[in-house]
């Protein structure tokens, strides 16, 4: 069994960026690291819906572009980011998840950060695209929210949950079509922030997220208590 991270108390993460193409786990694995460290985690996606539901300025015109299929423009997000970051609860550290997707939303962040006390590591996720294809074009959810993947984990009886016996459905962004187009703008816009930070030497790392999620999970913490142990980072 690994032995965990110190606590907060004596480990500060500071700001720490997860990476990784559509489907390799950012979210789950921020989760994980917000709950061990009792840092906020900051996703755009959240941040979106949020000023999407608030009517906000900058919430309605994201929702136009996001209605016509298009990316919410860097200045637009960047702007929903800041706000976030003046909050009291990001002070000792933060999850960043789906930020910064774009080269330009990475320089404005460490432009950002000049002042503060840690700079951002950044934690690659790497998965095979076809562990990737699998995971999002095989996902089927019931009507009561239960997830189903026809690969890893099927049902007992095809498109039928095994609890209630509901029909299962796939989402319609969770089609081969979808999937390839989003890995089209992931290769176009974020492989490039990947190389950002990976020409930034110790405030970049690679772990495999083709694996349990628990293991995944103490892969990030390692190498994030590696890194921070770099004071030139």
């Amino acid at each position: 069994m690994s032995k965990p991270l110190p606590n907060a108390s004596d480990f500060l993460p500071g700001p720490v960026l997860l990476l990784g193409a559509p489907g390799v786990g950012k979210g789950t694995q921020a989760k994980h690291l917000v709950d061990e460290f009792g840092i906020p985690q900051i996703s755009t996606g959240d941040l979106l819906r949020e000023n999407r539901k608030n009517h906000t300025p900058l919430g309605m015109m994201a929702e136009e572009l996001m209605s016509k299929g298009l990316f919410v423009p860097d200045d637009l997000v960047n702007q929903m980011v800041a706000g976030r970051l003046k909050e009291p609860d990001t002070q000792h550290g933060y999850i960043l998840d789906g930020f910064p997707r774009t080269l330009i939303q990475a320089e404005w962040l460490d432009s950002q950060l000049v002042a503060y006390l840690l700079p951002v590591v950044a934690v690659n996720i790497v998965v095979p695209i076809e562990v990737l294809k699998q995971r999002i074009t095989g996902r089927r959810i019931s009507p009561a929210g239960r997830i189903y993947n026809i690969y890893t984990n099927p049902p007992k009886v095809e498109g039928v949950c095994d609890v209630d016996g509901s029909k299962l459905e796939q989402r319609s962004d969770d089609t081969e079509e979808v999937f390839h187009e989003r890995m089209k703008a992931f290769e176009q816009k974020t492989s490039a922030v990947i190389e950002y930070y990976r020409t930034h030497g110790n405030r970049f790392a690679e772990v495999n997220g083709d694996q349990e999620i628990d293991l995944v999970t103490k892969d990030i913490r390692a190498t994030l208590l590696k890194l921070r142990h770099h004071p030139e980072a």
